[in-house]
């Protein structure tokens, strides 16, 4: 707990430089400010502008340099204290500095334009952004969650007193991801809006600047990360579940202890990410024939759901529709015109003054309406698939000897590591015959923990 506190006080000290430093700075100016006489101020810009196609490829030597770290630190270091200072670099860099763009997060809706709109462009660095974490995540786990990606660093430095949330409470919460990421995807192949960047919790601290909504979301996930460890990262971030998806077929993914287990139970309780499997015996012969059965009827209805989530999805084509700018503006303009418009929007006279016809923003409006439909049973398929998927798991009884790491859920954060009595053996802070006594009695979780 000690260790912990100081970490979060570095983290604060940190915060409270930057934005000494960066609170007062302004935005490069790119044009000479119009001289208004109607007493007109011009709005401060948030967003970062372009750099030199130079820096892209900065960002790209930064970021390959930040995961080989990460992967050196998990894997062969096991040092949680070199993750936390590498965790502190990223949050400097790519959050503060680099103002959370460019994002891996973000770049999913990049890439997925790209995939489906032939007019789009997506720079090199978002392209690397999006793939690389995904491959360093095949090899070796999810080393950008534990010290890269900034996001999850700035909630990681805030983790006090984390509770344990329930499996079946989790298991439940992590749909959401699924969620918003075919949402993400749908509404930016469609030209509706990059969602996970108008709603980053976060994007507002690496700024200094954003409304007072988003301000407040960002605020609330600090506070309940001190409780609930990391709760955008295991609850909302899309990006994770690919990460997730790669992390489960990794070749190499962090072990507890860097040798045998002996079940000592020290680590049991030591992930806040709740990704510790405990050790299970196999099912008896009658409740593993009862599990089979569900399970294979589980399976038989998998098609029926997918199908049956697909229609749901492709019903919500007129909400998910108006998501998007044109179409929205095409139900004001026919409100407008039936005279049950009661507020003039400004889109609505850009509208009327740009003098296009009526009939061609609406048959603009019915094209994309029609490609929320299709989308929509994509995206009602997949939620369906994943919901299913994981009803499915719980049937799947794997039998474990030790203790092993969740591939999915893992972070590769190195907490449990000083929990584990081999690894004090291999820092030479405990004899081989200590650690192995310590299976051969009963132990307090709580007695060896850093």
């Amino acid at each position: 707990m000690r260790d912990r506190l100081k970490r979060t006080a570095v983290f604060l000290a940190f915060l409270i430089a930057a934005f000494c430093l960066t609170a007062s700075a302004q935005v490069r100016e790119r044009f000479p400010k119009p001289d208004f006489e109607s007493g007109y101020t011009r709005p401060e810009l948030s967003a970062p502008l372009p750099r030199a196609v130079v820096w892209e490829y900065v960002d790209i030597f930064v970021l390959v340099a930040a995961l080989s770290l990460a992967v050196v630190f998990a894997h062969k270091a096991r040092s949680r204290r070199m993750i936390f200072l590498l965790m502190v670099f990223s949050l400097a860099y790519f959050g503060f500095y680099r103002k959370g763009c460019v994002c891996a997060i973000g770049a999913v809706q990049n890439v997925s334009e790209a995939l489906f709109t032939p007019a789009a462009v997506v720079p090199v660095s978002v392209i690397v952004f999006f793939i690389l974490p995904l491959v360093a995540a095949l090899f070796t786990g999810r080393t950008f969650c534990a010290a890269v990606c900034p996001l999850g660093a700035i909630q990681d430095a805030v983790i006090l007193k984390p509770v344990r949330v329930p499996p079946w409470l989790a298991n439940a919460l992590s749909v959401f991801p699924a969620v918003y990421l075919g949402l993400a995807v749908l509404l930016a192949v469609t030209g509706a809006g990059y969602v996970i960047c108008q709603y980053d919790p976060f994007i507002g601290f690496f700024r200094f600047g954003a409304d007072f909504n988003m301000v407040l979301f960002g605020s609330s996930m600090l506070l309940l990360g001190t409780v609930v460890a990391r709760p955008y990262c295991r609850f909302l971030c899309p990006y994770g579940v690919l990460l997730s998806w790669m992390s489960r077929l990794s070749r190499r993914h962090v072990r507890i202890t860097p040798d045998e287990c002996n079940n000592c139970r020290l680590c049991e309780e030591s992930c806040p990410f709740g990704a510790i499997r405990k050790p299970v015996d196999p099912a008896p012969a009658a409740a593993k024939e009862t599990d089979v059965k569900r399970l294979a009827l589980l399976l038989a209805l998998l098609p029926a759901v997918a199908a049956a989530g697909g229609w749901i999805g492709s019903r919500l084509e007129v909400p998910l529709s108006r998501l998007h700018p044109k179409v929205s503006l095409a139900e004001t303009v026919l409100l407008d015109d039936a005279g049950r418009q009661p507020v003039v929007t400004d889109a609505l006279k850009a509208f009327k003054a740009s003098g296009k016809p009526t009939e061609e923003l609406l048959a603009e409006a019915g094209v994309l309406r029609r490609e929320f439909r299709a989308g929509g049973w994509i995206l009602g398929g997949f939620v369906g698939l994943i919901i299913w998927t994981k009803l499915i798991g719980l049937f799947i009884r794997k039998r474990r000897s030790e203790y092993e790491m969740d591939r999915g859920a893992c972070l590769s954060c190195g907490r449990c590591f000083a929990y584990c009595p081999y690894e004090q053996v291999r820092l030479g802070n405990m004899s081989p015959e200590e650690a192995q006594n310590l299976g051969r009695r009963e132990i307090k979780p709580k007695q060896f923990r850093a």
